[in-house]
């Protein structure tokens, strides 16, 4: 049985959010908060929220135990992109890419 949670429209860059991610990939749940808590990135914010969530939803949804939950899947998908235009000199307009991300995370039994 497994547990999801997913974060939609997150103002992050996937890039960034994916370093981290990979950190807590397979791990213990115990074990992957300790990591996202010392990690000093935005995106461990970000990641220990969904996480929380799907540690939530595993427990009041399908009644599993808490101790005996790991991160089996968690992958960051890109999102729409904000596009926004920055002035330059002689009236010229560089375009600024604004990233957004799709952070989802699935826990699981052992």
């Amino acid at each position: 049985m497994e547990a999801k949670a997913v974060a939609k429209y997150v103002r992050i860059a996937p890039r960034k959010v994916r370093v981290v991610m990979n950190l807590i990939r397979g791990k213990n749940v115990a074990d992957a908060f300790a990591i996202l808590k010392f990690t000093p990135k935005v995106g461990a914010e970000v990641i220990e929220k969904v996480l929380k969530s799907a540690v939530a939803n595993a427990e009041n949804n399908f009644d599993m135990n808490v101790d005996k939950l790991y991160v089996s899947s968690a992958y960051v998908d890109q999102g729409p992109t904000l596009k926004r235009i920055h002035p330059r000199s002689r009236g010229q307009a560089f375009s600024i890419l604004k990233r957004t991300s799709h952070v989802t995370v699935v826990v699981a039994e052992r």
